[in-house]
């Protein structure tokens, strides 16, 4: 992709890849049926097949010149849509999937998805209502970390589902559990475990940062709109952000992501415009600027 700093090579580190069989689930829990659900939704309907469904995000990918997605199965029992999109495309896709620790055979079932090639795994302790400091999560902490080029995933923050408050399902969050310095004493423990905290922290910035600062395995992604920013200081700005993240985590630690889901929308371009723009005003070189846009998730995962 041709940017300010000449051609880069674009990752997105964070996609949600929302299935049939994604809103098959949805469509359980409201009770209702796929047809429904689209009237609901006014989106475009995803293919049966998760492959085509893949074939229409490659060909999304290829219209914006992005290299790569890490797409996520959002929901627990969706990894067999994403196990089969990289299949597909594996040269395009690295497959991230949601699970919850709390469940029965939460570990097993990690173990065996990372077992497929699946990469990253994402916790979500706010939504499932669990501490960082349960015994399960240090085991699947432990299971992705034996996984050369696996990372695990931990949502924190202020953070909202819009698919499911569109739909008026419940999104039971605890702040209790949304705090990424929950995540520290993991992180200190299995120092050999990359942690990405997505968002910034959603509205932990100094929280995600005092973690990045003391723990250099821990990585931050840059996607979504930020709209976490309102409760920030009044001259708050996504270039500031990016300005306090570079000196406390570097740009190395940095990962490019848009939080796109849903057709017709598709990727969200403006989303690295405006991330583009931000970065220009930090100054950054172009060495800098590959790393955050796609050279440190190709990295972590080990695709250099």
């Amino acid at each position: 992709m041709t940017t300010p700093w000449g051609g880069i090579e674009v990752a997105d580190s964070h996609v949600h890849f929302f299935s049939h069989g994604f809103l098959s689930l949805l469509a359980r829990q409201r009770n209702c049926s796929i047809g429904e659900l689209e009237a609901a939704l006014g989106w475009e309907m995803p293919a049966a097949d998760p492959a085509v469904f893949a074939a229409r995000w490659v060909a999304e990918l290829d219209r914006h010149g992005v290299s790569r997605a890490a797409i996520i199965a959002s929901l627990p029992g969706d990894e067999d849509s994403v196990a089969a999109a990289v299949r597909a495309f594996p040269d395009r896709f690295d497959g991230f999937f949601l699970a919850n620790p709390m469940e029965p055979g939460a570990a097993a079932n990690v173990e065996a998805r990372l077992g497929q090639g699946l990469r990253g795994v994402c916790l979500f302790p706010a939504m499932h209502r669990y501490s960082m400091h349960e015994e399960r999560v240090d085991a699947i902490a432990g299971i992705v970390a034996a996984q050369p080029g696996a990372v695990l995933f931990v949502h924190c923050g202020v953070l909202t589902v819009g698919v499911r408050r569109k739909l008026g399902l419940a999104s039971p969050f605890d702040l209790r559990y949304s705090n990424p310095v929950d995540v520290h004493a993991l992180a200190m423990r299995r120092p050999d475990l990359p942690i990405v905290i997505p968002h910034f922290g959603a509205g932990y910035l100094r929280e995600a940062l005092m973690l990045c600062d003391l723990c250099p395995n821990v990585y931050l992604d840059t996607s979504s709109t930020n709209s976490w920013m309102k409760y920030q200081e009044s001259d708050c700005t996504l270039t500031s952000v990016f300005q306090r993240a570079l000196g406390v985590a570097g740009p190395r630690r940095l990962l490019f992501g848009t939080d796109s889901s849903f057709f017709p929308r598709g990727w969200n371009r403006a989303i690295l415009d405006g991330q583009i723009a931000a970065l220009q005003e930090t100054g950054i070189g172009a060495d800098d600027a590959r790393a955050i846009l796609g050279g440190n998730l190709s990295r972590l995962l080990g695709r250099d």
